[in-house]
Order: C-alpha cells, then structure tokens, then sequence
C-alpha cells in the first residue's frame, strides 16, 4: 500500500514556477551548462541527510549529447524533489536517485523537458510520475485514483497502445488481404471446374 504525499496541485504549482535555469542547456562534455550531476547530488543530500558518494551521481556528469533532452528533465525533476514535502520526509534520497536515473529514460525520449514546465498535462504527469516512483499517492486520492488518472496521461503508455493498435491494424489488413487473395483463388478454381 502507497502511503500519502503532498497535494498534487503543490506540486503543479511547484514545477509552474520553476526557475528558467533548470531547463538551461546541460554540461556535456567540456561544453559549459547547468552541472546536472551537481544538481542531483545537493538534492540527495538535502532528501537524505547525508552526502552521497559522488560515484552515485556520476551518471548524470557523463552523459552524451543524445542524452540533452534527458538531463534537462532529470533539473525539472530536481527542482520538484525539492520542495519541502520531500525534504522535511528525509526519507526520498534512494527512490529519487533511482526514478531519476531510471524512470525518467523513456519520457525523455517523447517529450521535451520545456513542456514539463509549460504545459498542464505534462506538468500533472511528471508530479504523478513522482509520487508513483516513490511509493507516494497524491493527498486526497486513492491508489485507484491515481493509477486512472496515471494512465490517462501517460505519454509512454500512450504511445504504447498507439503503436500496439497501428500493428493490430496492420496485422487486420493483412488478414483481410489474405481472406480476399484464398476467395479469389477459390473463385477461379469455381470458374475452372464449371
């Protein structure tokens, strides 16, 4: 069972206002930017109370020019963690550092960072994302609840079930073509013994 977290429109509200330095370009390489291994590692401490090794968060200092759009949402993402809900739990350093490291890979990949800022659904779904990562239900709601209203906007999941009925789709057409390819050769055996 999840237990509760802060109020969801907090956390909206929270990730509305983040300061325009998070989605500042990141340091990659030896290019200048926002230190996202930095970023993370003062956030650990401050979900934790202790400092981590820095091996912990040598993840996000390496990462490729690929990865660009993934450490600007890792910065949003710390910015949310931020609030002082998490920080006053101390409990949040290792389910952070792994959502951060792990959960946010295949968003990152269909969505740029900026609109988790800007716009409405996405900002709702990386606080929902957030408090599924760790163990957390939004105050008020219940783990049903959140689990529907997860799925209703979940950009992963939907690109999964649009791909999932385009194969369907294709896999019907297919069969389709098929019925109609044994109906013709059918016809013509008809034709032929008539």
């Amino acid at each position: 069972m999840k237990g509760q977290g802060p109020a969801l429109d907090r956390l909206i509200h929270r990730l509305a206002e983040c300061p325009p330095d998070f989605l500042a370009e990141p340091r990659i390489g030896s290019k200048s930017g926002i230190h996202t291994a930095a970023v993370v590692h003062d956030l650990l401490f401050e979900l934790g109370g202790s400092w981590p090794p820095p091996s912990s968060v040598g993840h996000f200092g390496f990462a490729s020019a690929e990865r660009r759009n993934w450490l600007r949402l890792v910065a949003v993402a710390s910015w949310l963690l931020y609030d002082d809900w998490f920080r006053t739990q101390r409990t949040f350093a290792k389910p952070a550092l792994e959502w951060l490291r792990q959960g946010l890979n295949g968003i990152a990949e269909l969505v740029t960072a900026d609109l988790f800022v800007t716009d409405p659904d996405r900002r709702e779904e990386l606080a929902r994302l957030c408090l599924s990562a760790l163990g957390l239900l939004p105050s008020g709601e219940n783990e049903h609840q959140a689990e529907d209203r997860l799925k209703s906007l979940n950009s992963v999941e939907r690109v999964r079930l649009i791909k999932e009925t385009q194969e369907q789709q294709k896999r019907a057409r297919q069969l389709r073509e098929e019925m109609r390819r044994k109906e013709a050769i059918e016809a013509a055996a008809r034709v032929s013994r008539e």
